[in-house]
C-alpha cells in the first residue's frame, strides 16, 4: 500500500527555518514526480516545488525560489523541503504529492510563521 507521511511542521518566527520530510512507502521514487504543495486558510492548494522522476531538475514557484530547496534521499525514500527565511505568508498546511500512474497525497503538516 502506498503512503506518504509528512512531518517537520511547526511554529517558527519570521526569518526562521524548518525542514519538512515526506516518508514514502509502497512506490518507487523513480516512477513518480514528487512535489510539495501548500494550502493556506481560504485559499486553493498550490504547487510550490517539485522534482522530476530522476530526482533532478527541481522546479520552484517564484515566491519560494531562493528560499526553499526540495531534495530526496533514495536510500531512505524521503523527500525533503528545506525552508529558509520564512515569512508569515508561508503559513499553510504543506502536503507531499506523488504523481505518476496515480496521484497520492500525504495528510499534510501545519507550518505557522508568526512572531
Amino acid at each position: 500500500q502506498v503512503h506518504l507521511v509528512e512531518s517537520g511542521g511547526g511554529l517558527v518566527q519570521p526569518g526562521g527555518s524548518l525542514r519538512l520530510s515526506c516518508a514514502v512507502s509502497g512506490l518507487e521514487l523513480n516512477d513518480y514526480i514528487l512535489g510539495w504543495h501548500r494550502q493556506a486558510p481560504g485559499s486553493y492548494r498550490e504547487l510550490i516545488a517539485s522534482l522530476s522522476k530522476s530526482g533532478k531538475s527541481p522546479y520552484y514557484r517564484d515566491f519560494v525560489r531562493g528560499r526553499f530547496t526540495i531534495s530526496r534521499d533514495d536510500a531512505s525514500k524521503t523527500v525533503y523541503l528545506q525552508m529558509n527565511n520564512l515569512k508569515p505568508e508561508d503559513t499553510a498546511v504543506y502536503y507531499c504529492k506523488a504523481t505518476g500512474s496515480s496521484e497520492i497525497w500525504g495528510q499534510g503538516t501545519q507550518v505557522t510563521v508568526a512572531a
